[in-house]
Formats: structure tokens, C-alpha cells, sequence
């Protein structure tokens, strides 16, 4: 699906990835550091990714997430934003994208990214846990629901107990 119309998108390349440079993002969104956030805007307008990373092979096959250097800069930017899933453009596929930058995958020609499933696990245990307590911290209505669709989008189902 097209980005959400309104979103904020994030425009990054060569050189800010390869200087793990997050000040794009930061200007951007506004989200200068991780306690600056007022989460109900990002909430209603969202945020998405431009990556304008050129290859030294124009012929090199592989997408944006199997290049190490582009994986690392959302190592860095999750490392720094671990809340960020909750705020991305869903409807556009940045959380499916997001997650394949940090969890080890490999691509198949018949049905795209697959995950290694021990791994997607765990990423996704790690954002439910991080995610409901940030949702929470920030009094946000219907923390469980919204934390449990994140789960869902990237393929696990999880029940209340985990978050209990």
C-alpha cells in the first residue's frame, strides 16, 4: 500500500548511513531524543523511510535489508528509539520492513522475506514487553490492543497473560 498520506518520512542515504548518523530522522520527526516524544502525534500521523542507498553494483540483487551497513543504522536507531515500531507507517509495510532490519532472514523468491523464526520471536517478545510499559508510561488508550497488533502484524499471536 502507498504511505500514509501526512506521514513522516525519514529520508536517509549512503552518507548518513555509513556515519550511523540518526540527525535525519531526528529532524524530521522531531524526536530529538528518546524522552522528547509526544506519542499521539506520531500515533495519528505515523512514520516512514525513504532509503536512497546506492550500490557500488547497480546489478546487485539483494534488497535494502541484506546490506549490513543499512541493517546497522536501524541497529543503531532501534537502539536508540526501542518504542519506534509502535509509531512506524503499518498500512505501508515500514513495521514488516523495520523488523526484517533487525531480525536474520533470508529472502525466497516465491514468498518473500522469511524469518528465522526463533528470532522473530524473540524481536517480537522484546517490542511487546518494551512497547505496552512505553504505551503505558505515556497513558495511551488501549495499551494491550495496540501492543497485541504489533504481534500480530509480524505473525505471532500473543495473550494477555504475557503482558500480565
Amino acid at each position: 500500500m502507498p504511505p500514509t498520506e501526512g506521514r513522516f518520512d525519514a529520508v536517509i542515504d549512503n552518507d548518513i548511513i555509513r556515519r550511523l548518523d540518526l540527525s535525519p530522522f531526528q529532524a524530521t520527526t522531531g524526536i530529538t531524543s528518546p524522552l522528547s516524544v509526544e506519542p499521539k502525534e506520531f500515533l495519528e500521523r505515523t512514520i516512514g523511510f525513504t532509503i536512497n542507498y546506492t550500490r557500488e553494483d547497480p546489478r546487485d540483487p539483494r534488497e535494502s535489508s541484506e546490506f549490513p551497513d543499512i541493517r546497522l543504522w536501524f541497529v543503531r536507531l532501534d537502539a536508540t528509539y526501542p518504542w519506534l515500531p509502535v509509531l512506524l507507517d503499518w498500512r505501508a509495510g515500514e513495521l514488516a520492513r523495520y523488523a526484517a532490519m533487525l531480525v536474520p532472514h533470508q529472502m525466497n523468491m516465491k514468498m518473500g522475506v522469511v524469518f528465522n523464526p526463533e528470532a522473530l520471536e524473540l524481536f517480537i517478545m522484546k517490542k511487546v514487553f518494551i512497547v505496552y510499559s512505553w504505551l503505558k508510561q505515556h497513558n495511551i488508550p488501549k495499551p494491550r490492543l495496540k501492543t497485541s497488533d504489533i504481534a500480530r502484524m509480524l505473525g505471532c499471536a500473543i495473550g494477555d497473560e504475557i503482558i500480565d
